[in-house]
């Protein structure tokens, strides 16, 4: 404790997003909270974006939820893409923040509160190995992981296999995202047994149209999950 209070005196904790000290350790500054959108309130049961209303157990689901047939159960976000959620996403995803995963796995929890059960196994969408080599990490293997320490939870972080090097998805329609991902991922045949008819917990850093969360859910299920539920760190939400 000694120790850690000298650590400290010199080197006093910053916030996550800035240069401003704060009070403890991977915390937001007053100015650094106000400009991340966490989401709270009535959200869309499937997909995690947030609804216009007051009751936060009210069970509904926005408009692109009731037009696509989503794969998988439920889903959650812990904030939507924009300002200084996006900002942190992309240091953890190409800026080598991988000190981000720790605070994010809190915020998840919070999310996916309503998801989690007692054998949810928690499972990351996965990178081709050609851009793991190039990026060195996973950053929603980051962040499973921290989640399932966070939740006391399994983690499998390769029982999904990117098997095709699919190509970046910004840009592309919905229609085209889908398709750049139509049989992208089979499931590792080592690692298959452990999440044979118990529930999973698929997790991912943002969510747009839904087209790689969906094809990773496909094989979950068809390999023999009992169901499939999505948390991300970002849900893309449309303005106004």
């Amino acid at each position: 404790m000694r120790l850690q209070a000298a650590v400290q005196l010199i080197y006093p904790p910053q916030c996550l997003s800035c240069d401003a000290q704060v009070t403890s350790d991977f915390g937001l500054c007053p100015q650094c909270w106000r400009d991340t959108p966490f989401i709270s309130g009535l959200v869309c049961d499937c997909c995690g974006v947030p609804l216009p209303g007051d009751d936060p157990d009210e069970v509904v689901q926005c408009d692109d939820c009731l037009a696509i047939v989503r794969p998988w159960s439920r889903g959650r976000a812990a904030m939507v893409y924009r300002d200084n959620a996006r900002r942190m996403v992309m240091a953890l995803k190409h800026g080598d923040r991988l000190d981000l995963a720790k605070p994010a796995a809190g915020w998840l929890k919070r999310a996916a509160a309503p998801l989690l059960q007692p054998d949810t196994l928690l499972v990351p969408v996965p990178v081709h190995w050609l851009r793991l080599i190039r990026r060195r990490y996973n950053q929603a293997a980051l962040l499973s992981a921290a989640l399932a320490r966070h939740c006391a939870l399994p983690h499998c972080p390769d029982l999904l296999i990117r098997s095709r090097n699919t190509h970046s998805q910004e840009g592309r329609d919905r229609e085209g995202r889908f398709l750049n991902v139509e049989a992208a991922f089979r499931l590792n045949p080592k690692r298959a047994w452990q999440m044979q008819g118990r529930p999973v917990l698929l997790v991912d850093d943002v969510m747009t149209s839904g087209a790689t969360l969906a094809a990773c859910t496909d094989t979950l299920l068809e390999g023999g999950a009992a169901r499939v539920d999505i948390v991300v760190m970002c849900r893309v939400a449309k303005e106004g």
